[in-house]
């Protein structure tokens, strides 16, 4: 069982009955405010996520799919990107 919660740690945001977060469908679920930081997401399907202010701080996104997903104000620093699908995504500013 995998619990993401948001950043301060107090609120369940989303439970899923799996061991991984790697090639985890999260397409279209609200994880506003949620608290990633260092958690594989290896080819993940975030199509169409709300992950606005979410902290992603050293995320593994190698390969994931963020099309259309919503990133204003996330923090993606040292984020793994690459073949990461971003089209039509909302970028943070400061995360490039």
């Amino acid at each position: 069982m995998i619990c993401i919660y948001d950043k301060k740690g107090f609120n369940t945001l989303l439970r899923l009955a799996q061991d991984t977060l790697r090639d985890a469908d999260l397409s279209h679920q609200d994880l506003t405010e949620a608290n990633l930081v260092q958690v594989d997401l290896r080819g993940a399907n975030l199509r169409g996520s709300k992950l606005c202010f979410a902290d992603l701080r050293l995320a593994d996104l190698r390969g994931a799919d963020l099309t259309q997903a919503d990133l204003t104000g996330a923090d993606l620093t040292g984020a793994r990107l690459e073949q990461t699908l971003l089209s039509g995504a909302v970028l943070p500013i400061k995360a490039l």
